[in-house]
């Protein structure tokens, strides 16, 4: 309630790479201390499989006002009391069954928690993706998702190259992930200046490269690889992603943001992550 108090409101569009769009409208009542977070007008279910659940949708509420609370609160049924949340019956973040959802938790969450920050004006975009990549054979599994920079804010610039929102998690150690499996990882590197720029300027992304020392089966599910992460109060946006094959004779074939190939021994693949938008016009 302490922060409601502190807020305005507000609203935001996001478009997503797959043609649908999250609208979400906040209205904060400053005299009884409550909060509508609205997302009518958002994309009906898609085929895809980037339908989120209804819980995803209210758990990445509940993230952002935690974030804003600023404060150790202990997670718990009470931080809703404040808040109503409307979410639209068969939308891509209240889908009906039998729609498939496997990257609602995973992609969509992202882009839920950037519109929020967004409508609220506190944040600037993140990269709006895991960069979620799998790969294996009948002996070995492997999955991660890959980072990007942190968003800016009023006041302060993102950080290069970690991970944020929804994806907290830790990447493997190069050392592990050559140990454990038939990989080398030929790249990882920061690009510098690569984060949206503005009065504050997003975290800087990277490229990370993977050559299979085996035939493998590869896929990846990523956003941002058509619509640039966006700026915020006069920030320029981020840059979008790529994801691409190097074969082993050197060939370069692209991939679409969500995709499965085979790859032979000596092939790589390399993901460049997008980036957030700036916040603030220079």
């Amino acid at each position: 309630k302490r922060v409601l108090s502190t807020l305005k409101g507000g609203e935001f569009n996001y478009p997503l790479d797959s043609g649908s769009t999250i609208k979400v409208n906040i209205k904060v009542d400053q005299y009884n201390l409550k909060a509508t977070i609205d997302f009518t007008g958002t994309s009906k279910q898609q085929a895809d499989n980037l339908n989120a659940p209804k819980a995803i949708t209210q758990a990445a509420v509940m993230y952002v006002f935690r974030c804003l609370v600023n404060d150790d609160v202990p997670l718990n049924a009470g931080c809703m009391k404040a808040l109503d949340i409307i979410v639209p019956d068969g939308s891509i973040l209240n889908p009906d069954f039998p729609a498939a959802v496997v990257a609602g938790n995973v992609e969509t969450s992202q882009a839920v928690t950037n519109a929020l920050f967004a409508a609220l004006g506190a944040l600037g975009s993140s990269q709006g993706t895991m960069n979620n990549l799998t790969f294996g054979n009948q002996t070995y599994q492997y999955y991660e998702t890959i980072c990007s920079g942190s968003p800016a804010g009023n006041g302060f610039d993102g950080v290069a190259a970690v991970h944020t929102h929804m994806t907290n998690t830790r990447m493997t150690d190069p050392e592990v992930l050559e140990q454990r499996y038939p990989v080398i990882l030929a790249e990882f590197k920061i690009d510098r200046h690569s984060g949206g720029q503005g009065k504050w300027s997003a975290g800087d992304g990277i490229t990370r490269t993977i050559t299979f020392l085996e035939n493998m089966q590869c896929s990846i599910l990523s956003g941002h690889r058509i619509t640039a992460p966006f700026g915020l109060k006069g920030g320029k946006p981020g840059r979008v992603g790529r994801n691409w094959i190097t074969t082993s004779q050197g060939k370069h074939k692209k991939l679409q943001g969500c995709d499965h190939v085979s790859v032979e021994a000596g092939d790589s693949v390399s993901i460049q992550s997008p980036t957030g938008g700036g916040f603030g016009k220079n």
